[in-house]
């Protein structure tokens, strides 16, 4: 049964004195099952085949890649003096911050008791584990040699006679970013259980029931389980909040604690986590209006949350704005000259092109969601998250490569190149986020069914008090 709005009406926009709906129209709990249950249900759609095929076939493109890096070296990218950090550390950040939005959404949003969140946390959750899969790609193929990339994790070994560097950022990242990628993936699943009882009931296939069985971990709905799950979850949100802030910080400490001009600056990491979450929602919105859409679910994703995550868009996104201009001031006031020429390079020198389309993207596009209009017009909604997740990826790119193109000594200034190999992995990368969100979309529950009824209870209950 599908929940699209007639004739493409969706009238939830707040007015004055009132607050739209979270659920639409006459829905019932009933109404609310069939309708996250038939997308898993139904056989996939031609849209949905064309989209899985194409983007199979770009991670099949990218494990090529991997390949042919593995055996012929590093050297195929454009990473050369002095940029040995190119484009592979550049995804690897664009790609954490991506996954801030799941957590932020589920965790932080939970604990303030955000009633708005429960239609979107889901997908976004999913998109934080896809995420975190394509930023940990990167970091172990780009020491070099990717078999011995285990070194990394602290484990006592008689052969290797040395431990890892815990002085170094680096090892940070792998112990926030594995840590993060655990947690969200056990806040997740756990949230997915008594929806996953739900799929398993109403299977009529024998091999889904049992796949479904076993991930429902028995799951009866009893006052026991749902008392346990509670109890679970909310211990899983208060450990996975503060990982929301942490996990950027460790990344941006990959760059603050050192001495290159641009990088070493305390401001780093508040303005990483800003721009993580910034960056994180952007593709939250850039994914699901569409997909409302298309899987017919626009009575349960409404306007209202769209709008919500559009006012936190343009928050994080002025945010962001006044990180750019706090640099320079800072550079300015602390009067090093290789601070002052690190960031007058950034926006004059050769990569001038870069920074304005950082600046254009990140800071003026999201200002436009201060007009209704944006806000509450799906297309436009898409537009502005489009660019920017372009301009997020240029910050990254910006602060990567303009700091280590031209450091202390310019007869070492060099410009940087990438080859085929960065961009194939740069859309490879998209390849392995789009056929994992794709899969779950097919296969798990879309939206969180418990918490979505628990919603329409209370708003059930709202209306009937009004009207007596």
């Amino acid at each position: 049964m599908s929940l699209a709005i007639p004739n493409g009406l969706d009238n939830t926009v707040e007015r004055p004195g009132e607050r739209a709906p979270l659920v639409l129209g006459d829905t019932t709990y009933h109404d609310i099952t069939e309708a996250v249950c038939q997308v898993a249900e139904r056989p996939p759609g031609r849209g949905w085949i064309f989209g899985f095929l194409v983007a199979f076939a770009l991670l099949n493109w990218l494990g090529i890649c991997i390949a042919y890096l593995i055996y012929t070296g590093v050297g195929v990218w454009g990473n050369q003096a002095p940029v040995f950090w190119g484009w592979p550390i550049v995804n690897f950040v664009f790609w954490v911050g991506i996954g801030h939005a799941g957590t932020l959404i589920s965790a932080i949003l939970f604990l303030f008791r955000q009633e708005w969140r429960t239609s979107i946390n889901r997908a976004a959750e999913a998109m934080t584990i896809f995420a975190v899969a394509c930023a940990g790609t990167f970091p172990g193929i780009h020491v070099g040699r990717a078999w011995l990339a285990f070194w990394l994790a602290p484990y006592p070994s008689l052969n290797l006679w040395m431990w890892p560097q815990f002085r170094s950022p680096l090892l940070w990242d792998v112990f926030a970013v594995s840590t993060y990628g655990t947690v969200s993936l056990l806040f997740w699943y756990m949230g997915m259980v008594p929806d996953l009882a739900t799929f398993r009931d109403r299977s009529k296939n024998k091999w889904r029931r049992m796949a479904y069985g076993i991930l429902a971990l028995g799951w009866t709905g009893s006052s026991r389980h749902w008392m346990r799950y509670e109890k679970a979850y909310a211990l899983l949100a208060a450990l996975a909040a503060p990982l929301v802030l942490s996990v950027h910080t460790i990344v941006s400490f990959d760059f603050a604690v050192s001495q290159v001009p641009g990088w070493h600056t305390t401001i780093f990491p508040p303005y990483f986590v800003a721009g993580a979450i910034f960056s994180g929602f952007a593709m939250v919105l850039t994914l699901m209006v569409p997909a409302r859409t298309m899987l017919g679910l626009e009575k349960l994703i409404t306007i209202r949350h769209l709008e919500n995550m559009c006012k936190i868009i343009l928050a994080t996104g002025s945010i962001v704005g006044l990180a750019y201009g706090t640099e320079f001031f800072i550079a300015w006031y602390g009067q090093v000259p290789e601070e002052q020429f690190a960031f007058l390079n950034r926006a004059l020198g050769p990569y001038w092109w870069a920074y304005l389309t950082m600046v254009s993207c990140n800071v003026l596009s999201p200002q436009l969601f201060w007009f209704r209009k944006f806000r509450t017009t799906p297309w436009l909604i898409v537009l502005v998250c489009i660019f920017v997740n372009i301009g997020m990826w240029f910050e990254r790119f910006v602060i990567v490569v303009t700091s280590l193109s031209r450091d202390y000594l310019p007869s070492a200034w060099s410009y940087f190149h990438p080859t085929w190999v960065d961009w194939s992995m740069l859309i490879g990368s998209f390849g392995l986020f789009f056929t994992l969100f794709l899969l779950f979309c097919k296969l798990m529950p879309v939206i969180n069914m418990a918490e979505t009824k628990s919603t329409l209870a209370k708003q059930l209950h709202m209306k009937h008090n009004d009207e007596h």
